[in-house]
């Protein structure tokens, strides 16, 4: 027996979706290449077409169209209840649409899918609270995290390859965890945990990344690194955050959507964005 969330109803202006927001391929990156296995022949990695969600009767999603090109950093904003996390959930495959279509690629349906699968086909997410093995070391965490045989049998045979430990290494440079390779997790501060599991999902080397608020709780040395983390991971890999501190998007975002009442309100540059009255109505105010 499957149990639905039950939706908080919040007062908010009913306001119609920008009937050109979300409805084209003119995302940033597209004609880029994305890795080997993934048909982009459109430059498009990520395609959500008329993507609706109910939950007894509440619509979380309702016909939405979204487009993530190749190896861009898409920044989604908009108010508690717009439907950020249902959607991450259709991408992941954690929840099925109730009509609509989800693809990965040109030739990936996310829709029969499974959580698993989709992982193994390349989509990584990283979820609000980090979510690291406190008991295991910073290396231990990044050795389980790897794209391997997951068996009992296989796993108690294991042994790192050459390229694997090079590809930890490289990953801790990055996360710039290195100095901490030994330490175990549960010791790291709330911002290198967040970069550890950042660093989890890299050693997968997922070509879509769905990061939740990367920021919260974070100092400002850290939302600092974040953002040149990022700026740094663009191109080599599509980045999709989900983020409230509009300082830190302001700093990262190229292209940001705006998200309301499961439908996209608003897309383009911060400036356009923010300039727009629906978006300041619902979301940003004055």
């Amino acid at each position: 027996m499957r149990i639905t969330p039950t939706p908080e109803f919040m007062l908010e202006p009913v306001l119609e979706p920008n009937s050109d927001a979300g409805t084209s391929r003119d995302a940033i990156g597209l004609g880029q290449s994305a890795g080997e296995g993934l048909n982009t022949r459109h430059g498009t990695i990520l395609t959500l077409e008329d993507i609706s969600v109910s939950f007894d009767g509440f619509k979380a999603l309702n016909n939405l169209n979204l487009y993530i090109g190749v190896g861009e950093l898409r920044c989604i904003i908009g108010p508690n209840g717009a439907g950020k996390t249902t959607m991450m959930d259709v991408i992941t495959g954690k929840t099925r649409p109730t009509e609509g279509q989800a693809w990965f690629g040109e030739t990936l349906d996310l829709t029969s899918l499974s959580e698993v699968q989709i992982a193994q086909a390349g989509i990584g997410r990283k979820f609000q609270k980090p979510t690291v093995f406190e008991a295991l070391t910073v290396f231990e965490n990044l050795e389980l995290a790897q794209k391997t045989d997951k068996s009992v049998w296989a796993s108690l045979r294991a042994k790192l390859s050459g390229e694997q430990h090079d590809r930890i290494a490289s990953v801790l440079e990055t996360i710039r965890l290195t100095s901490s390779v030994n330490r175990p997790a549960g010791l790291l501060s709330h911002g290198q945990k967040q970069f550890l599991e950042i660093g989890m999902l890299l050693v997968q080397d997922p070509q879509l990344l769905l990061l939740d608020e990367p920021v919260a709780g974070m100092t400002d040395a850290e939302t600092e690194f974040t953002a040149e983390l990022f700026k740094t991971l663009a191109g080599k890999h599509s980045l999709m955050v989900v983020e409230h501190d509009m300082g830190f998007v302001g700093s990262i975002a190229d292209h940001v959507t705006v998200l309301h009442q499961g439908s996209v309100l608003a897309e383009g540059s911060l400036e356009q964005v923010q300039a727009d009255e629906r978006v300041i109505e619902v979301y940003l105010g004055r």
